[in-house]
C-alpha cells in the first residue's frame, strides 16, 4: 500500500441530485464561490487539518468541524466556511487538496435534512442554528484513505430529540402521543376529547425526550388552568411558550385539615390537626414518598411524625399556637418528602388566612396542595414552543324529557325527507359554518343513530346534495353536511370493519419496513441496500422491487374487500345503497354508468380506507405513528387506493405518471371493486332487518384485546411475573376473557356488578400500567381484579371504556385503595383493615371519548342545542323572509296553540330549553346533574 495523501482536508455539500455531476474542482482558486451555488450546486466549506485528529485520541477528544458557522463569510468569497443557503437535504464527502488538486476523496454521505426552526432545545451551549458538526473518526482511518473510505457522523449542532407528549389532568397522565425519532421539530397531529369531573383545576402539557437506556428526560412543559380555559370560549390555539419542570412546582395531592379557634388559659389558641393526605407525588425510586408535615404559625414551627414509603399517610396529629390579635400572618402548612441523605424534598403547602378563620371559628376539609412559587422562573423562551388547539366545553345536560321536542322535532323532519315542507335540516345545514360543521355534523349522525333513522338523516342529505349537483364529477367533493355526516357515519358504524380489512395490510408494511418508491426523482439507491453477491441494486431494479411491494399490499387489499360483503355492519350496507340508488336515479343513462360506483367510493375508498392507510394511528390500527419508509410505502398504497376508487379515470392517471407500473394491478382492482360494490348494495329490506335483528342479540364488544391478570390471594408478594396473558372482552353486559381471541370466553365480571375502575399505584407492582376493577361476586362479597397493560393509552383506554359502561351502576364506589392488600396492611396507606374506607377518590368521571363509545343520547341533544342557540338569529331571520309567507303558518294562531312552521317549532324549542337551563341554574333550584365538561385537544 503507498503513502497516505498528504494536504489539507475540504468539505463540500451538495443536494442529493447533484451528486452524479459533481467533479472536484482543481484548486480552491477555481472552485465557485458561495453565490453561485444555485447554478454550480457546490461550494467548498471548510479547511482541517489531519494534525486535529492524531491517532490514540479517545472519542470524547475528538475536535468537530463546524460547517456553515461563519456569518461574517461573504457570497464572494472562496473557501469560506459560509452558512448552507436553506434545510436541504444535503450530501456531503470529504476532499484532500494539495498544490496539484484533489489527490483523494470519500464517498457521499446520506442525505441529511437540516431543521430550520429550532422549536425544542435540549443542548446547552450557545450554538448557531443550522449549523452541521461533522464528527471524522481520523485516527484510525486517515491511514485507508486511499481506498477513498472515511465514517463520518452527522448531527445537528443543538443536538437531536426523539421528543413525545404526555398530557396530565391535575398530575394524572391520561395521554402519551407517539415518539417522533431524531428531531426537535416534532409534528404529532393528534387529537382527543376527555370528559373531565367538574372539579378539575389545570390540565398539563409535558414534553419529554424518550431514551431507551435510562429514564426520559423532561423537555419542559405547558400547563392551562380551568380558569385560562374558560376565558377562550372559543378555544385557546397557538404557540405556548415551554417552560421548566421545577421539582417545588411538581406537586399534587390534597391534605386534611381540622382548624379551629379554641380558648386558653390567656389567650385563644389555634389548633391545627393534620389528619391524612392523598394522592402526593412520589418522591423516592420505590414509587412512593416518606412524607411529613411542617405547620408554621408567627415564628413557631412544629412537625409530624415521618410516615415511611406511602403516598396517602395518615397523621392524626394535633398542633396548637398562641393566637395574637394584632397577628398577621397566615398559618403555612407544608407537606415535605424525608430523605436520610440528601436534602427533604417538597410535596406542596397549604396557607391559611388566620384572619378568616377568626370569624369562622373553625374550618375542615381537604385543602389542595399549592406549589412554591417564591422562586423567580426562567425565561420562557429558551425551551422551545408547543403549537396547541384546546378548548373546554361546559355543559349542563338536563333530564332526558326536556329534550324531547327538539329531538322529535328533528325526527319527524328526517321521516319526512326531503319532500317535507319544513326542511329543518337544510336550515341547520345553511346556518352552519365550514369550522364548526363537522362536530355539528356528529353530533347530528349520532342523535339519529340513537333514534334508528341514521339511514333515514342521510338518505335525506344525499338527496338534498343531489338536488343541488349538476355536475357529476363533483358529486360529494365538498365539505357538505352530507360528506362530514357520511365521515362520521363510517368511523362510527364502520371502525370495526375497517380494523378487518385494512389491519392486516398495515402490520404487514411496517413489520417489513421495506424501501418502496416509485417516483424516479425520489429514488435513493443507497437507503436500499445490495442486492445479490453485494452488488448495489441500480435504480430500475428499485422501481421494478418497489411496484412488485405496492402490487401485492394493492392486491391483498382487493382480495379482503371482495370477500368482506357479509362482514359488512347491515346498517352500512343499507345507507350505500341508497346512496347507489338516489345517484342512479340523479344521473341515468350509460355515460353516467360509473356515477354511482364512484359515488359509493368517494366515501368508503377516498374518505376512510385511503386516510386510514395513512394515518394508521389516528384510526386506531397502530399505537405508534410510521417512520419516513414506512410513511411513503403507505403514502404510495393511499394512491393507489384512490385511483382504484376513482374507477381509473384519465384524470387520476395524469396527474402522477410515475404510477404507471400499478396500473394492471388498479385496472384489475376496478373490476374487483365494482364487483363488491354491486353485491353490497343488493340487500333487501327484509334481509337488512335480519341482519340487525341478529347483531341486536348479540352483545357487540365496547373494548376486546390482550391484557395480563392477577387475583391476590395469600400472603405472598406480588410481582409482574405473577400476571398471565388472556383475551379480554368488554361488552354491555360483563367483562369476560378467553385463552385466545377464537376461544370460547367465560363470563369474568358482570357489568351491573362493577363498583369502581382505577388505577393501581406503581410501587405495587412495579408498574405505572395496572388497574384495578372492584366488583361484588354472585353473593355480594367484594372482590378485586388486577390487570395490567403494556402501555398508558392501553391503560386509559380500558379504564374510560369500564367507566362508561358502569356508569349508572347503583353502589358506585366514591374511595378506593390505589394499593394492594399485602401481607395485613394495606400498601398505599399502611392501615391493618382490610375493609377499611378507600384512602383516595375515585375517579369516574375522567374518560377518554372513543369512536366505539355507548351513545350518549341526552349529551348529544343538548349539544345541537347549544349550537342552534348560537344560530338563532340567522334562523329568526330565515322565518322572515317573504318567500316563507305561502308556507303554513309561521307563528300561532292563537296562545295555546303551537305554530305548524316548524322552524318556528323549533324556535319555541329553543325558548323552552334555555328556560330550562336558567330554572336548573337558579339558587333556588338544584342542578339536576353535575355539569358535563369536554375537553378537545390537538397536539
Amino acid at each position: 500500500m503507498g503513502s497516505c495523501p498528504r494536504g489539507p482536508l475540504r468539505l463540500t455539500a451538495v443536494p442529493p441530485s447533484a451528486t452524479q455531476s459533481f467533479r472536484a474542482p482543481e484548486s480552491v482558486a477555481v472552485s465557485p464561490v458561495p453565490a453561485d451555488f444555485p447554478q454550480s450546486g457546490y461550494y467548498l466549506t471548510l479547511m482541517a487539518h489531519r494534525a486535529l485528529y492524531s491517532g490514540g485520541q479517545a472519542s470524547s477528544q475528538l475536535r468537530v468541524l463546524r460547517v456553515g458557522n461563519d456569518t461574517r463569510c461573504a457570497l464572494t468569497t472562496r473557501g469560506c466556511n459560509r452558512p448552507l443557503p436553506d434545510s436541504g437535504p444535503y450530501r456531503v464527502k470529504f476532499l484532500v487538496m494539495n498544490d496539484r488538486g484533489p489527490v483523494a476523496e470519500t464517498e457521499w454521505s446520506r442525505g441529511t435534512q437540516l431543521p430550520q426552526a429550532q422549536k425544542l432545545q435540549v443542548v446547552r451551549g450557545a450554538q448557531s442554528a443550522g449549523t452541521v458538526v461533522i464528527i471524522a473518526i481520523l485516527s484510525i482511518l486517515l491511514a485507508l484513505l486511499l481506498t477513498a473510505l472515511l465514517a463520518v457522523l452527522i448531527y445537528t449542532c443543538t443536538g437531536s430529540s426523539d421528543p413525545y407528549c404526555i398530557v396530565k389532568v391535575d398530575n394524572e397522565p391520561i395521554i402519551r402521543t407517539a415518539t417522533v425519532w431524531k428531531t426537535l421539530c416534532p409534528f404529532w397531529g393528534e387529537e382527543y376529547q376527555v370528559h373531565l369531573p367538574p372539579t378539575f383545576h389545570a390540565v398539563a402539557f409535558y414534553i419529554m425526550d424518550e431514551d431507551a437506556l435510562s429514564r426520559d428526560d423532561v423537555i419542559g412543559k405547558v400547563c392551562l388552568t380551568r380558569d385560562t380555559l374558560t376565558s377562550h370560549p372559543k378555544g385557546f390555539s397557538g404557540w405556548a411558550h415551554l417552560t421548566e419542570v421545577d421539582p417545588d412546582e411538581e406537586v399534587q395531592g390534597e391534605i386534611h385539615l381540622q382548624l379551629e379557634v379554641v380558648p386558653g388559659p390567656r389567650a385563644r389558641r389555634l389548633r391545627c390537626s393534620v389528619l391524612e393526605a392523598r394522592d402526593l407525588a412520589p418522591k423516592d425510586r420505590n414509587g412512593a414518598s416518606d412524607p411529613f408535615v411542617r405547620v408554621r404559625y408567627n415564628g413557631r414551627t412544629q412537625e409530624t411524625s415521618i410516615v415511611k414509603k406511602s403516598c396517602y399517610p395518615r397523621w392524626n396529629e394535633t398542633f396548637e399556637f398562641e393566637l395574637e390579635e394584632r397577628a398577621t400572618e397566615a398559618l403555612c402548612v407544608e407537606a415535605w418528602d424525608w430523605d436520610l441523605v440528601s436534602r427533604n424534598d417538597f410535596l406542596g403547602k397549604v396557607v391559611v388566612n388566620v384572619q378568616g378563620l377568626r370569624v369562622a371559628q373553625q374550618e375542615e376539609g381537604w385543602f389542595r396542595l399549592q406549589p412554591d412559587q417564591s422562586k423567580s422562573r426562567r425565561d420562557k423562551g429558551n425551551l422551545g414552543s408547543l403549537q396547541l388547539e384546546v378548548r373546554l366545553r361546559d355543559e349542563m345536560v338536563l333530564p332526558s324529557g326536556c329534550y324531547q321536542p327538539l329531538v322529535q322535532l328533528l325526527c319527524h323532519e328526517v321521516k319526512l325527507g326531503a319532500q317535507g315542507p319544513g326542511q329543518l335540516i337544510p336550515f341547520i345545514e345553511e346556518t352552519t359554518s365550514t369550522e364548526c360543521r363537522q362536530d355539528v355534523a356528529t353530533n347530528l349522525l349520532k342523535l339519529f343513530l340513537g333514534q334508528g333513522l341514521a339511514k333515514d338523516f342521510l338518505d335525506l342529505l344525499f338527496q338534498l346534495e343531489l338536488r343541488r349537483t349538476s355536475e357529476a364529477n363533483t358529486l360529494f367533493r365538498s365539505n357538505s353536511l352530507a360528506s362530514k355526516s357520511m365521515e362520521s357515519f363510517l368511523k362510527v358504524a364502520g371502525m370495526r370493519y375497517l380494523h378487518s380489512i385494512v389491519g392486516p395490510i398495515i402490520d404487514k408494511v411496517f413489520e417489513e419496513k421495506k424501501y418502496v418508491e416509485l417516483d424516479p426523482s425520489k429514488v435513493e439507491v443507497k437507503d436500499v441496500g445490495c442486492s445479490g453477491l453485494h452488488r448495489p441494486q441500480t435504480e430500475a431494479e428499485v422501481l421494478e422491487q418497489s411496484a412488485q411491494t405496492l402490487r401485492a399490499h394493492l392486491g391483498a387489499l382487493l382480495s379482503a374487500l371482495s370477500r368482506s360483503v357479509r362482514a359488512c355492519p347491515a346498517v352500512v350496507r343499507a345507507t350505500f345503497r341508497q346512496l347507489f340508488r338516489r345517484v342512479r336515479e340523479r344521473f341515468p343513462g350509460a355515460q353516467h354508468e360509473n356515477v354511482p360506483f364512484i359515488a359509493v367510493t368517494s366515501f368508503l375508498c377516498l374518505r376512510f380506507f385511503s386516510p386510514a392507510i395513512m394515518s394508521p394511528k389516528l384510526f386506531h390500527l397502530r399505537e405508534r405513528h410510521a417512520d419516513a419508509r414506512t410513511s411513503r410505502t403507505l403514502l404510495l398504497l393511499a394512491k393507489a387506493v384512490q385511483n382504484v376508487g376513482n374507477m381509473d379515470t384519465p384524470a387520476s392517471r395524469a396527474k402522477e405518471a410515475w404510477m404507471e407500473p400499478l396500473q394492471p394491478t388498479v385496472r384489475q382492482g376496478v373490476a374487483q371493486l365494482k364487483d363488491f360494490i354491486t353485491k353490497l348494495v343488493d340487500i333487501e329490506e327484509r334481509e337488512e332487518l335480519d341482519l340487525q335483528r341478529t347483531l341486536s342479540l348479540q352483545a357487540p364488544p365496547v373494548k376486546e384485546g390482550p391484557l395480563f391478570i392477577h387475583r391476590t390471594k395469600g400472603k405472598g408478594p406480588l410481582t409482574s411475573s405473577s400476571f398471565k396473558k388472556l383475551h379480554f372482552s368488554l361488552t354491555t353486559e360483563a367483562l369476560s376473557f378467553a385463552k385466545t381471541p377464537s376461544s370460547k370466553k367465560s363470563a369474568f365480571i358482570r357489568l351491573v356488578n362493577i363498583r369502581a375502575a382505577e388505577k393501581v399505584e406503581e410501587k405495587s407492582f412495579g408498574s405505572s400500567h395496572v388497574m384495578q376493577v372492584i366488583y361484588t361476586d354472585d353473593v355480594g362479597r367484594p372482590q378485586t381484579a388486577y390487570l395490567q397493560c403494556k402501555c398508558m393509552n392501553e391503560l386509559n383506554q380500558w379504564l374510560s371504556a369500564l367507566r362508561k359502561v358502569s356508569i349508572n351502576n347503583s353502589g358506585l364506589l366514591g374511595s378506593y385503595h390505589p394499593g394492594i392488600f399485602r401481607g395485613d396492611k394495606w400498601s398505599c396507606c399502611h392501615q391493618r383493615d382490610r375493609t377499611d374506607r378507600g384512602c383516595d377518590k375515585t375517579r369516574s368521571r375522567v374518560t377518554l371519548q372513543e369512536w366505539n363509545d355507548p351513545l350518549d343520547h341526552d349529551l348529544e341533544a343538548q349539544l345541537i342545542y347549544r349550537h342552534l342557540l348560537g344560530v338563532e338569529p340567522a334562523l329568526r331571520e330565515k322565518l322572515r323572509e317573504p318567500s316563507r309567507d305561502t308556507e303554513a303558518g309561521a307563528e300561532p294562531t292563537g296562545p295555546d296553540q303551537a305554530p305548524e312552521d316548524p322552524l318556528a317549532q323549533l324556535l319555541q324549542v329553543l325558548q323552552d330549553l334555555r328556560e330550562a337551563h336558567s330554572c336548573s341554574s337558579s339558587p333556588t333550584s338544584p342542578p339536576p346533574s353535575e355539569p358535563t365538561r369536554l375537553l378537545e385537544l390537538q397536539t
